[in-house]
């Protein structure tokens, strides 16, 4: 990896003599007053370098390893760049301006519609994802832009309800139409077909690499990509353990006392573990990689959330009113004669509350 600059990143480095600002120069208005005229050419001036100083900055910056900003696979439709903004920065602010983004807020983690204001939801989770994620790019001298636009864009096809949605609409379809649902694969049909109604965000390839691969059979073709793959989990199992204490569903005395001492009795401890870990050993290895104690600890800690939370005896009567509630409304609407993949976009896009309320106006 290589030593990050020890100058700042300025004119200097972008290649321009600082323009001499107009906005503070007295005008010819009355008093004294000033004027704040000239903005397009200072703008313009930075504009016309912003790209070039960028380059030169990632390439003091940047690991060999890294994918560069202006080096990108492109997109299925050519486009004119923004001056101001890198590729992977334009598909993070067209994943952040969706609909299907807003709508995190009100997508669950692990319980329904819960009544309390702390519980984490789709979006605290993506938040949390992509935050951990950026550090650890940062770490590695990897694209903190574009691991950005893949954390954010991770989950939005994601059903309501969690995971116990997504096994529901999955098995309906398999029962009924032999096809499946995974949410992964949701995610690119949203930022591809769905979004700015049926043009979708014509993202680069990267990031719809890194959102597609998120989970599944196949890793991401960037190692910023396999950062999200990994640090998704980490982020889940830890907050979804606080969840499920604030719930009352799990005592911390119950975690696995030997993975517990090893990374940390405390939500951050953990995560803090889990990142120095992670850090450390993809910067020996050249790739994302956990050494084997810390990641078969983490895999023993999601087997437990998995036994004991997410499949646990607490959750089987929401898990059983999810279900419930996927299977009405899908009924309905393909006994109704809409097309199947209608339906598919219809319910994964729906929220908990806007799914439970549905299901109760068809009796």
């Amino acid at each position: 990896m290589r030593a990050p600059p020890k100058e700042g990143w300025g004119c200097a480095q972008l290649g321009c003599d600082p323009p001499r600002s107009r906005l503070l120069e007295p005008s010819s208005l009355p008093g004294g007053a000033t004027s704040i005229g000239f903005v397009p050419e200072v703008a313009g001036t930075v504009a016309d370098a912003f790209e070039a100083g960028l380059r030169q900055h990632e390439e003091r910056w940047l690991s060999p390893l890294a994918v560069r900003s202006y080096e990108t696979r492109g997109r299925a439709q050519p486009e004119d760049e923004c001056r101001l903004r890198t590729p992977f920065q334009r598909d993070r602010d067209r994943i952040v301006h969706t609909k299907s983004f807003r709508r995190l807020m009100h997508k669950t983690q692990v319980f329904i519609d819960p009544a309390g204001d702390h519980y984490r939801t789709r979006l605290t989770h993506t938040l949390e994802t992509t935050g951990i994620s950026r550090g650890v790019a940062r770490a590695l001298h990897l694209n903190e832009d574009l691991v950005e636009a893949i954390g954010l864009g991770h989950d939005l096809g994601h059903t309501p309800f969690g995971h116990a949605g997504e096994e529901a609409l999955d098995e309906l379809l398999r029962k009924r139409f032999d096809r499946g649902f995974r949410h992964n694969e949701h995610s690119l049909r949203v930022v591809d077909v769905l979004e700015r109604d049926g043009r979708g965000l014509n993202l680069t390839g990267e990031v719809r690499d890194g959102i597609l691969n998120h989970t599944g059979p196949n890793e991401p073709d960037t190692l910023e990509g396999k950062i999200v793959r990994l640090v998704d989990r980490v982020a889940y199992i830890n907050h979804d353990i606080d969840d499920a204490v604030r719930a009352g569903v799990l005592d911390p005395g119950e975690l696995p006392r030997d993975e517990i001492e090893l990374l940390g009795p405390t939500g951050s401890r953990r995560v803090d573990t889990l990142v120095h870990d992670l850090v450390e050993t993809s910067a020996r290895e050249g790739d994302i990689r956990q050494t084997e104690e810390i990641g078969t600890a983490m895999l023993t800690l999601r087997t437990f959330m998995f036994d004991h939370v997410y499949l646990g005896e607490a959750a089987r009567a929401e898990h059983t009113r999810a279900r419930a509630t996927v299977r009405r409304i899908f009924d309905h609407l393909v006994e109704r004669g809409d097309p199947v993949g209608d339906v598919v976009d219809y319910i994964a896009g729906m929220t908990d509350r806007f799914a439970l309320n549905y299901a109760e106006t068809l009796g």
